[in-house]
């Protein structure tokens, strides 16, 4: 299927590795011009080198200013954004029941302000390109997931909402924003790679128990969704909230 991104200007936020690298590599097989971004400039580095013609820039995109500093960065390179993922999130947290207002805040700040910070310093450069936003949430976003920090949960339910709440605003404006809620995503150094390391035969019968096709995503997987969303081909598709989870959660 021809996603007609090519010379589209993509930029994916969290992309020096995992899901967001993934998501990167995907949009520049597509022949999108990609410009990853990360806080850490060497990281970053290393993971544009194995995308040939695609750009980092290096921000911290929990902090307002740097993200609108990033958006200046890349319409200063390319004259304008065709489609924009915020990928940066994280799930490490305290367990349930040790919750405290810096861990909120934290917690919140990683997977709720990344997104919202960089949206608002895009929409302007999206409005004119008449572009596409895909959030990477969770499925813990979703429902209660067992042993899933409340705090990560939270935050992602407050991304799911944000997404649903704002599609119409930015409707108004041709520009269409959806979110994905992966569920469990092996890649090098994820968590699901350490539990298989620890105990293969536990995450197998949990896979088994939980899961219907039994098996764990690939950020292919999500980034094959997410390169859909973000192309013509989907334009009557905004505001949704798209589980990809090989089929695990019950709501």
């Amino acid at each position: 299927m021809n996603l007609q991104l090519n010379n589209q200007v993509a930029l994916v936020t969290g992309s020096s590795k995992g899901i967001g690298f993934g998501i990167a590599q995907t949009l520049h097989e597509e022949g999108c011009k990609v410009v990853l971004n990360g806080r850490d400039s060497g990281v970053l580095e290393e993971a544009v080198s194995k995308l040939p013609g695609a750009i980092c820039v290096a921000a911290d995109v929990t902090q307002p200013k740097e993200a609108v500093q990033l958006v200046a960065d890349v319409m200063k390179q390319f004259g304008r954004l065709d489609a924009l993922v915020c990928n940066v999130g994280s799930g490490r947290s305290v367990s349930p029941g040790n919750e405290h207002l810096e861990e909120w805040q934290r917690v919140f700040s990683v997977n709720l302000w990344s997104a919202t910070n960089v949206i608002e310093a895009a929409t302007e450069a999206l409005a004119a390109s008449k572009g596409a936003i895909v959030c990477i949430s969770s499925i813990c976003g979703q429902e209660v997931v067992p042993g899933a920090p409340i705090t990560y949960s939270a935050a992602k339910a407050a991304l799911n909402a944000y997404v649903r709440g704002i599609s119409k605003h930015l409707g108004k404006r041709d520009v269409r924003i959806n979110a994905i809620a992966p569920g469990n995503i092996l890649f090098d150094e994820s968590v699901w790679a350490m539990k298989i390391k620890e105990d293969q035969a536990a995450v197998a019968e949990m896979l088994a128990r939980e899961v219907a096709l039994e098996k764990l995503g690939s950020p292919s997987d999500i980034a094959n969704l997410t390169a859909y969303l973000l192309s013509p081909i989907s334009n009557f598709a905004t505001g949704a909230v798209w589980t990809l989870d090989g089929g695990q959660v019950h709501t």
